[in-house]
């Protein structure tokens, strides 16, 4: 497979106009084709193979390893444990910003949860470095493992998520709840969770001196570099991260990790390549999960059934070493209208892995628990939830009071509503049924996701011949970042798409920020726009201050990109060609840079989100409680939207995982040992192609000045946020039961169908 990263960028193809087209992905072919080069595919020559020994425990000690008879098995190279592990130039229990975790590196033999790497064994080939770790043959000193509510330990957050505030409080909520004509109250449960992407976690480390070469999924390619490069104390230069392709990411290939860590020790310490990829079962550990949350909301309403108070409480589970929490409460600060809003937050530590942002980390949990707690409010006010939702909806953030920069919500209840034939829908659960007996409901839910905004850098070089190569170290994880973004630099230059080269992942190019947050296109799109505008601007610059061109003493009139020319903008039939320019100039290129940030004037003075309404129909067997989700149709305004056919396939992605949401995905712990006990894809369940519905996007017209130059906001995750309330508001309106706990069980429903 070629080792240059380079070299695996797509050829342009020709897809005509740029901006608001739907052409296909431009890394399509070499994935379809299997010449896309993923992490694993990487074989530099004298290349070791790493495998991690696990941990079988949740909490207690390694007492004994029997290193020796892993030595001594053929084509074992090494065994990294604590007594060996080379030091790091960074304390991996202290946290590198922003977003920097305490990770495991074998930094003594203390076990603080099942899947802790306990050693490393590095062989010639993978068959000896597995048989290795299999003959090390543990032993532990074992202590009780805590795995619940009732075992774990409570705390008080300093913050949640990335950094948010753990209490977020306006207006008085009990007093709100006092003068309210009705008072709604409820708890719910979310469970743990877990990243699983096609493609596992997985490095290729080589050293040449002081200098590091990563072959690796990232989303975060800058922020990566300068964290490897403190662990292993060199400068942030001498480290390169190549990954341009990632099979799924939703946030854990942000997030350093210890088996990456310990496999580029291994690197060092041996003078050798080594490669490893974690297995499927090694994937719920060490690497980040959506922790499991228990929430409790209280909503108080008049009589005219308008929220007098919204108090949102979330106990997370998290780490004993770390403190990352789910922010699931802050899901309710943001939507509806209440003159009294309370959002807090409690951790409970258990000998788990450390969780992590996991798509729609807090809101994707925290809407779950909000959706099915405000259609509990509109039954309790004897209202049509779409109705009750109107009546709430708030014009301004609630609480604060900052304008939205746009909102186009009203629209999305309104398209959503009707695609779905939401007006024919009984207000009473239990009275529509299908033509086999089948129950049937219909639900709904609010859809909302923040629009952040990382820094990013991105360069564009106009070449003699026309053409143009712009760069950014961004990341494409699937969500066709390498085709979206190199529309924005083909608009920005004036050129056709098939006349633009696009480089990405690779962290020397300049920072293309974090591919997360849904904010990868408005934040390396930004940066592409201004690196596009400002190499056209020195051409402009060439053009106009030179006699021979037909664009001369045009500086104070100004030119417009277009079409491969500079066009006067107070004649068009005086023009040239990019290449004219140069050609005339004797110049073989003119690059521009640029930098995008948001102004923090900007961020403090408006309300920033994507909005949608997700409308679901359920059907469910009432002799075995078998559930279906039969229809989707999800409206979502999000600003500017580069490309429809991707921002289609985000909606309808996010959407299918608010089904998994709802009513597959868990991780299962036995109390006993701590353990995952479906730890793969066997038994961790998430939705095959016959248990996904006929999913409907529409994609609702939004015009947003504000939010970044190019009114761009994100489509990632809001799908998800929305979706499983929804579900859960449809079992309800087929059954009467009303589902609190996620995913909805058959059990939660058998002996009330009848």
């Amino acid at each position: 497979m070629p080792h240059d990263v380079l070299s695996q960028m797509p050829r342009p193809t020709r897809f005509g106009s740029n901006d608001g087209q739907p052409p296909t992905r431009r890394d399509g072919e070499l994935k379809v084709t299997g010449r896309a080069v993923y992490a694993a595919d990487n074989h530099p020559d004298r290349m070791l193979y790493a495998v991690i020994a696990a941990s079988r425990i949740a909490r207690g000690r390694v007492v004994a390893l029997d290193v020796a008879a892993a030595k001594a098995h053929p084509g074992v190279v090494e065994v990294l444990t604590p007594d060996n592990r080379p030091a790091l130039a960074h304390d991996p229990n202290e946290k590198i910003p922003p977003f920097g975790f305490r990770i495991e590196v074998l930094q003594d033999d203390t076990v603080r949860y099942p899947g802790q790497p306990i050693a490393l064994v590095v062989a010639e080939t993978l068959e000896a470095a597995t048989e290795g770790a299999a003959l090390l043959d543990p032993r532990y000193e074992t202590l009780p493992a805590r795995t619940s509510r009732d075992d774990g330990e409570r705390f008080a957050p300093q913050a949640v998520g990335v950094g948010s505030p753990p209490r977020t409080s306006y207006g008085d909520v009990e007093a709100g709840l006092a003068e309210a004509a009705r008072v709604v109250e409820a708890d719910y449960v979310t469970p743990a969770q877990y990243h699983n992407a096609m493609e596992p976690h997985a490095v290729v480390a080589e050293w040449d001196g002081d200098r590091l070469t990563l072959d690796m999924p990232n989303q975060a390619l800058a922020l990566s570099a300068a964290s490897y490069a403190a662990y292993f104390g060199v400068p942030p230069g001498n480290v390169t991260i190549r990954s341009p392709f990632l099979g799924g990411g939703f946030g854990s290939k942000a997030i350093l990790n210890g088996p990456q860590v310990l496999a580029i020790m291994a690197a060092r310490m041996l003078d050798r390549p080594v490669k490893l990829v974690l297995t499927r079962a090694q994937m719920y550990g060490p690497v980040g999960h959506r922790g499991q949350t228990w929430q409790s909301l209280r909503l108080g309403m008049d009589g005219d059934g308008r929220l007098t108070a919204l108090h949102h409480r979330s106990l997370s589970a998290t780490s004993t070493f770390d403190d990352f929490l789910e922010p699931a409460a802050n899901a309710s600060l943001p939507l509806y209208a209440s003159p009294a809003i309370l959002a807090e937050h409690e951790g409970l530590r258990l000998d788990t892995g450390t969780p992590g942002p996991m798509r729609a980390p807090g809101e994707a949990s925290g809407s779950a628990a909000l959706e099915v707690a405000i259609d509990e409010a509109a039954e309790a006010c004897g209202m049509d939830p779409l109705a009750f939702r109107l009546l709430n909806y708030a014009e301004t953030e609630p609480g604060n009071g900052k304008p939205f920069s746009s909102k186009a919500l009203r629209a999305c209840y309104e398209d959503g509503a009707r695609r779905f034939g939401w007006a024919d829908r009984p207000l009473e659960p239990r009275r529509m049924r299908d033509e086999t007996g089948f129950l049937v409901g219909w639900g709904m839910g609010t859809a909302v996701f923040p629009c952040p905004h990382f820094p990013a850098e991105a360069r564009a070089t106009l070449r003699a011949d026309g053409t143009a190569l712009v760069e950014t170290a961004g990341a494409d994880m699937g969500q066709g970042a390498w085709t979206a973004l190199a529309q924005i630099a083909a608009e920005s230059l004036g050129l056709d798409l098939d006349q633009v080269e696009f480089h990405s992942g690779l962290s020397t190019l300049p920072n293309g920020g974090v591919a997360g947050g849904s904010a990868h296109t408005a934040s390396a799109g930004s940066a592409i726009d201004g690196a596009g505008r400002n190499a056209i601007a020195r051409l402009a610059e060439i053009a106009t201050a030179d006699p021979a061109s037909p664009l001369f003493g045009a500086g104070n009139i100004g030119v417009e990109a277009r079409g491969g020319r500079l066009v006067r903008r107070d004649d068009e039939s005086r023009s040239e060609r990019y290449a004219d320019i140069l050609a005339r100039a004797g110049q073989s290129a003119v690059v521009g840079f640029a930098k995008a940030e948001r102004d923090p004037s900007t961020a403090s003075g408006y309300a920033m989100y994507s909005h949608g309404a997700v409308f679901a129909e359920v059907k469910i067997d009432p002799s075995l409680g078998q559930m279906r989700v039969t229809r989707l149709v999800g409206a979502f305004a999000a600003g500017r939207i580069i490309n429809p056919r991707l921002a289609r396939s985000q909606y309808l992605g996010g959407m299918i995982w608010g089904v998994s949401f709802a009513l597959h995905e868990e991780a299962v712990t036995d109390a006993r040992t701590g353990r995952i006990m479906n730890a793969d894809l066997a038994e961790y369940r998430v939705p095959v192609n016959a248990d996904v519905p006929a999913v409907d996007a529409i994609l609702v017209p939004e015009e947003d000045p504000v939010v970044n130059v190019l009114g761009v906001k994100g489509v990632g995750e809001i799908g998800i946020t929305g979706t499983a309330g929804a579900i859960a508001n449809a079992v309800w309106h087929a059954t009467g039961v009303r589902p609190r706990r996620f995913p909805i069980r058959i059990e939660d429903l058998i002996g009330h169908l009848r």
